[in-house]
Formats: C-alpha cells, structure tokens, sequence
C-alpha cells in the first residue's frame, strides 16, 4: 500500500490533474469523500488543499453546487 501524500505532493497532484485535463476549465472536481478514497487522506486534508487551490485562484466554490476548476487558471 503506498503511503499518503504530503499537502505538497497532494496539492501538486491535484495541480497535474487540472493541467493534462483530467478537469478541464468549468469542469466539477471529484467530490471532498471520493478524493479522500483516491488518495487515502483524511476528508479535513482534502478540505485543506482544496481551500488552498481556492484561494489561488485555481478552484472555485459555486455554493449547493461543489467546486469546479476555475475557467481561467494561472500558471
């Protein structure tokens, strides 16, 4: 079983995933419980890096509707 990744790596991943398309602009990511599966972290660490991603402008919340990758991402 591999080990779990640090806030960095989790981040990082999550960062390659938006870049190679796997979530495209506009596109819902995954939800906070189906991440936590995928990358066998707790649902607060998954809030924490998506908070960040958030406030990078990276992500954006659409309130009773999820997080959805911003349409226009800084690089």
């Amino acid at each position: 079983m591999p080990i779990p990744p640090t806030m960095s790596e989790l981040i990082k991943d999550l960062l390659r995933r938006i870049e190679e398309g796997e979530f495209p602009p506009g596109s819902q990511i995954p939800s906070t419980q189906q991440l936590s599966d995928h990358y066998d972290v707790s649902v607060s660490t998954i809030h924490r890096a998506v908070a960040t991603l958030r406030e990078q402008g990276v992500l954006v919340g659409r309130p009773g509707r999820g997080v959805f990758v911003a349409e226009s991402t800084r690089s």
